[in-house]
C-alpha cells in the first residue's frame, strides 16, 4: 500500500506493507485492507514495514487519512 507522509518542510512517498502510527487514544497498526478512516497523532514513533526492513520517523503530532489505495500522513517531525 501507499504511504505519503507530509510535513512543513517536505513530503515522501514509499510503498509499506504495515504502518504503526502512534494514535491519540493508543497506537495502532494499518495493514492492506484496512477499513477507511481518520484519526488524530500524538508525539511518537511512526514506523514502517517494507521489503523487510523496518524505517521510522519520530513525530510530534498530526493526523491520517487511511484510504483503501493510499495512507496519508500530515505530521510535524
Amino acid at each position: 500500500m501507499k504511504l505519503r507522509i507530509l510535513t512543513p518542510e517536505w513530503s515522501r512517498e514509499v510503498e509499506a506493507d504495515a504502518i504503526f502510527l502512534p494514535g491519540t487514544v493508543s497506537p495502532f497498526e494499518v495493514l492492506p485492507g484496512h477499513a477507511p478512516m481518520i484519526s488524530a497523532l500524538d508525539a511518537g514513533e511512526l514506523r514502517w514495514r517494507a521489503d523487510g526492513g523496518e524505517e521510522s520517523l519520530a513525530v510530534r503530532g498530526g493526523v491520517v487519512r487511511v484510504g483503501r489505495q493510499e495512507t496519508v500522513v500530515c505530521a510535524e517531525v
